[in-house]
């Protein structure tokens, strides 16, 4: 199981860099593009606004993994360990429900929007939404991964899953 982790962190590590780098190399040529021609690429801002939703929702796992999102802990804190656990217990069970319903949230969305295309790529919006489903259920992986950690002792990832010159040893 550490090894299917280790490579799970690794390749969402790695599309999160690849998506971002995608992204600043479109923009930065359209930029460039813009100032010394006068010309600009047409599906630039288009595509760049659809990587960054990507980007959003492909980052939300490894965000989660951290401890990263906003959370208020003052309850845990001021309640006994054996009551805290049963609250993190509570906020996992919630949380795993919540992941779920984004899923079968997203691939409803998804076929909603299927028919729909975008002004430039006329690709379908169903693929730009499928950021969501994805997202989700990347975040769901990370949460199973972590969330006994998280139940029994508020455990969150260190710094060093986050460092792109670790994923180097793969």
């Amino acid at each position: 199981m550490k090894t299917f982790e280790h490579y799970f962190l690794a390749s969402n590590r790695w599309l999160l860099i690849v998506t971002l780098a995608v992204m600043a190399v479109i923009i930065f040529a359209n930029v460039a593009l813009r100032y010394l021609t006068s010309q600009s690429i047409e599906w630039a801002e288009e595509v760049a606004r659809h990587l960054m939703i990507w980007l959003t929702f492909l980052g939300c796992g490894p965000v989660l993994r951290y401890g990263g999102h906003i959370a208020v802990e003052n309850l845990q804190d001021a309640l006994p360990p054996r009551a805290a656990v049963a609250l993190r217990a509570a906020i996992a069970l919630l949380l795993l429900g919540f992941f779920i319903f984004f899923i079968w949230f997203g691939m409803d969305y998804m076929e909603r929007t299927q028919y729909q295309q975008t002004p430039a790529t006329q690709i379908s919006f169903a693929w730009i939404y499928a950021a969501l489903p994805v997202g989700a259920a990347l975040m769901l992986i990370h949460w199973l991964l972590m969330a006994r950690g998280y139940i029994l002792r508020r455990e969150f990832a260190a710094d060093a899953h986050f460092d792109a010159n670790a994923s180097a040893s793969l």
